[in-house]
C-alpha cells in the first residue's frame, strides 16, 4: 500500500482562522474582521493505493472558484475571509490521470471528512466511485441550512447519491468512534469532531506507520502538539487533538493535515509525531 499526496492549489484565509483567539468576541466574527491575513498555503487531496482498489480522501478544491459567480460573495466568509488560487491543471482529475489512474474507473472510494469546498470541490471527477459521507455531516452541510453555514450544496455534482455512514461505537485506540475501510483493518475511519462537528479522519497503516490523513483536525502539526484548535471549531476540537496525540504515543504517526505547508517533509523524512512529555511542575 502507498500514500499519496495530491496538491489542488492554493488556499489563503485569515490568522484568526488559524489560530483559536481568546476573548469574547464569536469567533467567526473575530476572522470576518480580522485585519491579518495568512500566508498562501496549499490544499492537499490523498490517494491511498491498496490492494483492494484506490481510495481517494478528500477531492481538494475546483479552479471554478475564480469564476464569478461562482462562490456565493453575499456569504460574508465568502466574500471577507479566504481566496483561492486553483487553476485547471491543478483539480485532481488531471493530477490522477498524470499518475496513470481514471478518476472515472480505477477509484473504489473516495471518503469525505467533512464537505468545506476545498475538500469537497473535486468531486464531479468521480461519478463512478463510492463516496463515503458522514451522516450527520450530509445533512449538516445540504440545503439551505448548508449554504448558510458556509457549505457549497448547489455547487455539488447533481448525481451525487453518496453512502451515508454512521461511525459505530468501536474503540480503536484512543478513538471511541471507528469503521474499518479494508478487510485487512489497514485502512480506517475515525471520529475526529472539532472543525465541523461530524467531521472525521482516516488512518492507513504501512509498514508499522499510521498516516493520519487529517483533513482539519488542526491547520498545522505545531498546533495540534500544542492543543490549539482553530478559530471556527466546536469545542470538542480539544478533546480531538489530544486522541491524536495519544494515538501518536502508542503508533508511530505521520500527521498529514489538509494545509500544512511541511506535509511533503514530514513524508519524505517520514517524521512521525515526536512524543513531547508535559511535566507540570508544582509549587512547594
Amino acid at each position: 500500500m502507498n500514500i499519496h499526496r495530491i496538491e489542488t492549489g492554493r488556499v489563503r484565509i485569515k490568522e484568526n482562522q488559524i489560530k483559536r483567539t481568546k476573548g469574547i468576541i464569536p469567533p467567526m466574527l473575530n476572522i470576518l474582521f480580522g485585519k491579518k491575513w495568512a500566508e498562501w498555503v496549499p490544499i492537499y487531496a490523498w490517494v491511498i493505493d491498496h490492494k483492494e482498489g484506490v481510495i481517494v480522501v478528500d477531492t481538494g478544491e475546483t479552479h471554478k472558484t475564480s469564476i464569478r459567480g461562482y462562490l456565493p460573495k453575499w456569504h460574508p466568509y465568502y466574500a471577507f475571509a479566504v481566496d483561492f488560487d486553483v487553476k485547471p491543471e491543478d483539480e485532481i482529475g488531471p493530477q490522477l490521470l498524470k499518475m496513470g489512474i481514471n478518476p472515472d474507473k480505477d477509484v473504489e472510494k473516495v471518503i469525505m471528512t467533512h464537505m468545506h469546498t476545498d475538500h469537497a470541490g473535486g468531486l464531479h471527477h468521480f461519478p463512478n466511485s463510492e463516496i463515503l459521507i458522514d451522516k450527520n455531516e450530509f445533512k449538516n452541510a445540504s440545503g439551505l441550512k448548508g449554504l448558510l453555514a458556509g457549505y457549497l450544496p448547489h455547487r455539488w455534482p447533481k448525481w451525487l447519491k453518496p453512502t451515508l455512514i454512521d461511525l459505530p461505537n468501536d474503540r480503536y485506540f484512543t478513538f471511541n468512534r471507528s469503521m474499518p475501510i479494508t478487510k485487512d483493518g489497514k485502512v480506517m475511519i475515525v471520529a475526529t469532531p472539532g472543525h465541523v462537528a461530524n467531521h472525521i479522519s482516516v488512518i492507513a497503516e504501512v509498514d508499522g506507520v499510521h498516516y493520519f490523513l487529517a483533513g482539519d483536525t488542526s491547520y498545522t502539526q505545531e498546533n495540534l502538539l500544542n492543543e490549539i484548535p482553530d478559530g471556527i471549531g466546536t469545542i470538542e476540537s480539544v478533546n480531538t487533538l489530544k486522541n491524536i496525540l495519544s494515538f501518536s504515543k502508542f503508533n508511530p504517526t505521520i500527521y498529514l493535515p489538509s494545509h500544512d505547508p511541511l506535509v511533503p517533509k514530514r513524508m519524505t523524512n517520514k517524521e512521525v509525531i515526536p512524543f513531547i512529555e508535559k511535566i507540570k511542575l508544582s509549587k512547594n
